[in-house]
């Protein structure tokens, strides 16, 4: 039975043209009313937020219209591929909040997909070419001119399938022979002009190990896998536009050699295109982000810099954030340069609503409140999440000698500095109002401590404490706190459009993307923290135990700060 759905004209238009396109198929009945999509990773690197935008699409159409997504990993090429890629792949779907309804290979297929070749031998649709690969590019000719044939286009099908098996031994030499499709070197499509669909590669396959030699190129494992497991909707990024034409002149020697005659427009894999996530002060590639990882630029594939999926995560970025940015960005048929601004906006915006708040402080200065008693000990209440009561409340202890922001701290202020200055109250939060008193500098005149005297009466909660002023500091007690590292992050590179920049990538590296913090101090209870505990230090922004935190050392990552520095650093 055809899956319906109904929309007004409002929910309509809210729909992605990709959605728009699979309520269509729906609406017409083809393929029965079946929704299958699947997500095709190639296992050679770790996944980049890119790949979320088609990870959200393609999991959330399947969602969306009651269908199953699958995961295929892409593993034609085994001297790039291996069985780490596909871990770190398979955790960071589930991480994002997707599950999907089976895991398939290409190299399932590799025994259908060289039965296949062999019928396009014997069909005279495929031969082996024994050119290198400078004099096939050269013979591909231009978008403008034709291409010039190969002089092995017209061998003979038996010398082809002879040559074909040959492909396939241990003792065929890397690059001197590729299998390719007989189809038009006239074509203006240049994907059309004998593309080469089998090369010889001799290193082991993380699956198969040394069962081939002779491997598939995508453009020919792709199309025919989507066809082998009955995929509805092939949705990928707009570099395939040009590939449609052959994806589908693939499916269709497919049906021909299946002797199938239902009508060659349904029961088929249909391509749909979308724009690619781009980002600022960044790159996608997977071949840069491979040598930023074995040049050791950064500290691995989850590098808190990397827009790796796993980078992020180790950074403190939620999978919420993350897809209610792509979200946010949508789906078009063009592909534009999105502002890391817009991806900060929603881990913020997340974080907000999820985050404990601890206090804990960058730049340490003491603070000595002189007329508390020595000695004395207070636990002052403080709220978990003031976005959500549900999450409760801890205590922080309040003692007479505490550490403060240094930069909370003006000796001779403006009129609009609000924080602590002789003379003047301030709030210390959860706590009481103290007045600053005065301060002591070193031999170099650096302010080593400061001053203050409080209000008894003025503890927050107290009858009578709201007396208003106008400033609000927090605090840690230097007598019940511990020293954290504090990882923090800018962008990796100091260029905008990384893309657009013609230089070496090297060049355009941020030398200044990571600043180690060490002489920093948190409250007992946020000390403890581990990894994936998402945490605001009050004030300062959103951070999270980094996976290299110990009790004995605790090292948090700021994830983001609480508003866009990076854009008034850069207006200034």
């Amino acid at each position: 039975m055809a899956i319906t759905t109904e929309n007004t004209n409002d929910e309509k238009k809210s729909l992605s043209f990709v959605e728009q396109l699979v309520e269509e198929d729906l609406a017409a009945g083809k393929n029965g009313g079946r929704i299958q999509t699947r997500f095709p990773p190639e296992p050679n690197g770790y996944l980049h937020i890119g790949h979320a935008k088609a990870i959200c699409m393609d999991f959330g159409v399947a969602e969306k219209y009651h269908g199953v997504c699958n995961l295929r990993f892409d593993d034609t090429n085994p001297s790039k591929e291996n069985n780490e890629y596909v871990e770190n792949i398979l955790n960071d779907i589930q991480w994002l909040g997707f599950h999907w309804g089976n895991i398939y290979y290409a190299s399932d297929y590799f025994q259908k997909l060289w039965d296949f070749a062999v019928w396009m031998i014997k069909k005279g649709l495929a031969y082996v070419d024994e050119q290198s690969s400078e004099e096939i590019k050269a013979q591909k000719g231009t978008p403008t001119t034709p291409g010039t044939e190969s002089p092995f286009r017209n061998r003979p099908i038996e010398e082809n399938l002879a040559l074909f098996t040959q492909m396939n031994t241990p003792e065929a030499v890397e690059g001197s022979m590729v299998l390719r499709a007989k189809l038009d070197m006239a074509n203006a499509n240049m994907h059309f002009r004998d593309p080469i669909i089998y090369r010889i590669i001799h290193t082991p396959h993380h699956r198969t190990g040394t069962t081939w030699n002779c491997y598939p190129m995508y453009d020919f494992a792709h199309g025919q896998s989507d066809y082998f497991e009955g995929v509805t909707h092939s949705i990928c990024t707009l570099e395939f536009v040009p590939h449609r034409p052959l994806y589908d002149k693939f499916v269709d020697f497919l049906k021909e050699m299946d002797g199938s005659d239902d009508n060659m427009l349904d029961n088929r894999p249909r391509q749909i295109e979308f724009n690619r996530l781009n980002l600022t002060y960044t790159v996608m590639s997977k071949r840069k982000l491979h040598t930023l990882v074995d040049e050791h630029l950064v500290n691995g594939w989850d590098d808190p810099r990397m827009p790796t999926l796993c980078g992020m995560r180790r950074r403190g970025y939620s999978p919420e954030s993350i897809r209610n940015f792509i979200d946010s960005i949508g789906y078009t048929k063009f592909d534009a340069l999105n502002d890391m601004a817009l991806l900060e906006a929603a881990v913020r915006d997340d974080l907000n609503k999820k985050a404990c708040r601890v206090s804990a402080v960058l730049d340490p200065v003491k603070l000595v409140i002189t007329n508390y008693p020595e000695g004395q000990e207070e636990e002052m209440v403080a709220i978990n999440n003031p976005e959500n009561e549900a999450d409760g409340t801890h205590t922080i202890t309040f003692t007479r000698n505490l550490w403060i922001e240094r930069e909370d701290f003006m000796e001779e202020a403006p009129k609009k500095f609000f924080r602590m200055t002789p003379g003047k109250e301030v709030r210390l939060k959860n706590a009481y109002i103290v007045k600053c008193t005065g301060c002591t500098k070193d031999a170099d005149g650096r302010i080593v401590e400061i001053q203050a005297e409080y209000d008894p009466e003025s503890r927050s909660g107290m009858a009578g404490a709201n007396r208003k002023v106008k400033g609000t500091l927090h605090w840690v007690s230097a007598d019940h706190c511990r020293q954290i590292e504090v990882r923090e992050y800018d962008r990796l590179f100091y260029v905008e459009d990384t893309s657009a920049d013609e230089r070496d990538f090297h060049e355009l590296l941020n030398p200044n993307s990571l600043k180690v913090h060490t002489n920093c101090y948190i409250e007992e209870y946020g000390a403890d923290k581990k990894a994936g505990e998402y945490l605001q230090f009050q004030r300062i922004g959103y951070f999270m135990a980094d996976l290299d935190s110990t009790s004995q050392h605790p090292v948090f990552n700021k994830t983001v700060g609480l508003k866009d520095a990076w854009a008034k650093q850069n207006k200034q």
